[in-house]
């Protein structure tokens, strides 16, 4: 026994020096590709910050979404959402494993009791009983079980940031689709004030024919773009419809009517401050996902070095024998056992270099993806942070087009009633306006769901 403790104690100490005792650590900044993640030099970005203060991403969600119906939806969604319950159920199974990876370091104890019943010829059956009690303890001497406990760790780490993406997926699903009802709705509520409008002047069109200050070629034309509008008009009924069933089904609940407010009425931050690259490697859930995923990596890779090591197991056990009705006049005698065990492989050296070959390249596989989940991220910024200032310039040119149109169709109604435009002109001004107006609403509807992404990009939750 005592060469065997010798000979685990010098093992262990020129083990000490192995990289199977180290933590993980992220790689170095220089490895990633951080710098220059995010692209300014368009100066379209003149209200974007990047300092390294309070950013978009940092606000919580009740705060970037202040609309007390659309803040209601987002909490019944989180609460019912099959993703979201999912998701959470992944991280409880977790953490249930992390916790039976920490009972691994403590002993094994087991109760077995037996009976067993003899007889030979015509003597008496002999009946006793044995009730052992027995316990093993693997001594984590190189690390295996301490290995095998961080990545279950760094797993359960992984499977939060997972739960996190999903909750901060949802959000900003819910508040896209919150704002896509509303923009149809001013959508609908332009094109009926469209049709009212159409619809009275085929009437008044008609009985002008009818004394013959009208031609039927025009209102022919007048009544076929009555027509396409209703046909519009309908299709926008349908999009509002299916808009509503499915972020209906994105919360978790049956078809039904969604209460909203107006797209004029929502407020998003006017300053767009997407703060430090840097920060996207503590702030958005897939890059930490990513990263602690490339942690279990790299702990299952220590978990094959550390399988070249002897593994040293202490055993043993303890228990009363005695023949079953004889407790008073034999009392019987007790059984106790010892043995420590150091298991080293020798034969299967094989199967260890390959499994150590898979840990190390399962690492480096981790490694790219986590720099492509950076990648990734950067894109998503850039991509939101452009589309969100596109759209809000692409608004103020439409509102203007729209001020010049609406003068462009009073002087087309005018110029049509005393006979010196044609109905073609008119109807030309018309359905420009309409376009333009529709045009708005899109905008409007683009800046929103743009800065919804940018603070989902940024690592909002």
């Amino acid at each position: 026994m005592k060469k065997l403790i010798y000979i685990t104690a010098l093992a262990a100490a020129m083990s000490g020096s192995c990289s199977i005792y180290r933590n993980y650590e992220r790689p170095d900044t220089e490895e990633l590709p951080v710098e220059n993640l995010y692209s300014f030099a368009d100066s379209i970005a003149d209200n974007t910050s990047s300092g390294d203060s309070l950013t978009l991403g940092d606000l919580p969600w009740q705060e970037m979404f202040t609309d007390p119906r659309l803040q209601e939806l987002i909490n019944y969604g989180l609460e019912n959402n099959t993703d979201m319950q999912v998701a959470l159920l992944r991280l409880h199974q977790a953490q249930s494993q992390l916790t039976a990876a920490r009972l691994s370091f403590l002993p094994s104890v087991g109760f077995s009791p037996e009976v067993s019943v003899s007889k030979q010829g015509s003597e008496a059956a002999a009946k006793s009983y044995t009730l052992p009690l027995s316990a093993s303890w693997e001594i984590d001497i190189f690390g295996s079980l301490r290995n095998a406990k961080q990545g279950t760790q760094a797993a359960m780490l992984a499977q939060a940031a997972y739960s996190q993406a999903v909750r901060s997926q949802l959000i900003a699903s819910v508040a896209s689709g919150y704002f896509s009802l509303m923009a149809l709705d001013e959508q609908l509520s332009i094109s009926a004030s469209t049709l009212d409008m159409w619809g009275e002047q085929v009437r008044t069109m008609e009985a002008l024919m009818k004394v013959g200050e009208e031609t039927e070629n025009a209102v022919t034309q007048a009544r076929a773009s009555l027509y396409e509008l209703e046909a519009d008009h309908n299709d926008l009924l349908r999009q509002r419809r299916e808009a509503e069933n499915a972020l209906c089904t994105l919360l978790g609940t049956t078809a039904r009517t969604i209460d909203r407010g107006t797209l004029a009425s929502q407020q998003m931050p006017e300053e767009l401050n997407v703060g430090l690259p840097l920060r996207l490697l503590s702030k958005r859930p897939d890059v930490v996902q990513a990263e602690m995923t490339l942690a279990q990596a790299y702990y299952a890779t220590n978990v094959a070095r550390a399988a070249f090591y002897p593994r040293l197991t202490l055993s043993g056990s303890a228990g009363w024998t005695d023949a079953i009705g004889n407790a008073v006049a034999n009392p019987g005698q007790w059984i106790l056992q010892a043995l420590a065990s150091l298991t080293q492989p020798i034969f299967n050296r094989g199967e260890l270099i390959t499994g150590l070959r898979v840990a190390k390249d399962e690492e480096e596989i981790a490694l790219l993806n986590y720099k492509q989940a950076l990648l990734d991220a950067g894109q998503e910024v850039n991509d939101a942070l452009y589309a969100t200032q596109s759209a809000r310039r692409s608004l103020e040119s439409h509102k203007r087009q729209c001020q010049e149109l609406e003068r462009s169709v009073t002087t087309a109604e005018a110029l049509y009633r005393t006979g010196n435009a044609t109905y073609l002109e008119l109807l030309t001004a018309r359905r420009s306006l309409l376009s333009a107006r529709l045009n708005v609403v899109s905008d409007r509807l683009a800046a929103l769901q743009a800065t919804v992404s940018l603070y989902q990009a940024l690592g909002g939750n």
